[in-house]
């Protein structure tokens, strides 16, 4: 099995190569960015998505986002054992559980335990949002990675 060779430049630019699904995909996201779904939350879900996916550039980028939000280090840190954490709370417990339920699809969908858990917490419009929030970043990452789309360079 040979090792993926990354560069800095992603294989291909879905901006100018599919530029119409590319806008249509952003502004889905932009959707979402004008929702109920609280800030915080939103970008723990991003974050915790591409972890699962392994998309070195959106964890890079949602990682940024939600420090610039004004997250704690320690939360993002913390956040691929957020079972294990005291970090967060049942709300956000219950928003990325689905969020891994219905990223890592089984024959049986995401559970009636799971979904009855951001059932009780979110109105309809939060759990919309979160639902949407959840399919598109899984979108995301399935461009980011097979595109090898590179962490942004920092200095």
């Amino acid at each position: 099995m040979s090792t993926p060779v990354h560069t800095t430049r992603p294989r291909l630019d879905l901006r100018t190569a599919a530029p119409k699904a590319a806008r249509a995909l952003y502004a889905a996201d932009q959707a979402i960015l004008d929702s109920p779904l609280d800030p915080t939350l939103r970008e723990l879900i991003k974050l915790r998505v591409s972890q699962l996916n392994h998309c070195v550039h959106c964890i890079d980028l949602h990682s940024h986002d939600a420090l610039d939000a004004g997250e704690k280090l320690d939360r993002i840190l913390q956040l691929s054992a957020w079972r294990e954490s005291t970090l967060f709370t049942p709300a956000e417990q219950a928003a990325l559980e689905y969020a891994e339920a219905a990223t890592k699809l089984t024959e049986h969908g995401v559970s009636e335990p799971v979904w009855a858990g951001v059932r009780n917490i979110l109105t309809d419009e939060e759990l919309g949002a979160l639902v949407v929030q959840v399919a598109l970043m899984n979108a995301f990452n399935r461009f980011g990675v097979p595109l090898h789309m590179p962490a942004q360079q920092r200095d």
